[in-house]
């Protein structure tokens, strides 16, 4: 009998999704008008479980599947996932790191150009017809400016190197001097005083939440840009809505927010903010790769051989 794995998320693709059917018996959450019912039904036979980082696979959930032996999520993070519980199941993770740095860099570097030189207000600007009455208000050159990396990772130095072909200086914080040339700033606010864009590419979870506080965004200071690929949770969105409002800081490039897919619409109405619907990894080609990556763990660890991007927990 083939293992039985609850697909939770859409994320994974039409191909995808045929290859996990054709190995595995899967049953999907979506459709069903009480899906803690659904899986209460189906709670003896789910071995496995694939999500992203929509769905959160809590403590509660975890508990209530006697048979349970991996979670796959479609995403580098996995904040969204109970890891203390699965590890006293023992029960493996695994995320989809690598595919998705370059698409996510990719993001942050539109993210970065769109409102540095204001180009959806640009847009808007053409196709409502106020440039027969006058020019358009200037924008901001990246060359020559210093971009500071928050969480030098796999996606932060993708981000590192496209900046740099910007004419960008380079600055970092983490938790650890890493072995790269660019400078480093173990204080994460004397580098948002120095720097003239902050760039968010650290996971989320505890560790990180509202780590760019009203404080932070103070020291980035009127001329600063506030970039984030990262969570919703590394920002204290009221603080940063307060600091957009005010003229704290220059503006905003957003692909991640507190509590998708809520956007407040004090940002929606905002001109010096460009936001986009978290889609840092959406192209064809890394969604594919991340769902097939999925599949293979999934295969993996139900044929005994090593799980290929396991979580280490």
């Amino acid at each position: 009998m083939k293992p039985t794995v609850l697909l939770t998320c859409r994320i994974i693709l039409e191909a995808e999704k045929k290859d996990l059917e054709e190995r595995f018996n899967v049953i999907t959450l979506w459709g069903h008008e009480d899906p803690e019912a659904f899986i209460q039904e189906h709670k003896e036979e789910i071995q496995a479980i694939v999500t992203d980082h929509i769905f959160p696979v809590r403590k509660e959930l975890i508990e209530n599947l006697p048979n349970l032996e991996i979670i796959a999520t479609d995403s580098v993070g996995f904040s969204h996932i109970d890891i203390e519980t699965a590890k006293e199941r023992e029960i493996k993770v695994t995320n989809t790191p690598d595919v998705l740095s370059e698409c996510t860099a990719d993001t942050a570097l539109c993210l970065m150009m769109a409102v540095m030189r204001r180009t959806c207000e640009a847009d808007l600007f053409l196709r409502v017809g106020k440039w027969f009455h006058g020019d358009m208000p200037l924008g901001r050159r990246p060359r020559g400016k210093l971009c500071g990396i928050v969480g030098l990772g796999r996606i932060g130095k993708e981000i590192a190197t496209r900046c740099e072909a910007f004419g960008m200086e380079i600055a970092y914080h983490g938790r650890t001097k890493q072995d790269v040339p660019y400078r480093y700033y173990p204080d994460l606010q004397r580098m948002a005083e120095d720097c003239d864009v902050m760039i968010l590419s650290c996971p989320g979870g505890p560790a990180t939440a509202n780590l760019v506080d009203s404080h932070i965004l103070e020291a980035l200071g009127q001329e600063g840009f506030l970039i984030n690929v990262s969570r919703g949770t590394v920002v204290d969105e009221p603080a940063l809505i307060a600091a957009l409002q005010g003229g704290v800081i220059a503006g905003a490039g957003l692909d991640v927010y507190l509590d998708e897919p809520n956007v407040p619409e004090e940002l929606i109405s905002m001109d010096n903010v460009v936001l986009l619907p978290h889609i840092g990894s959406a192209t064809v080609e890394t969604r594919t790769e991340m769902g097939q990556l999925v599949v293979d763990n999934i295969a993996a660890h139900f044929e005994g051989k090593p799980l290929l991007t396991e979580v280490k927990i």
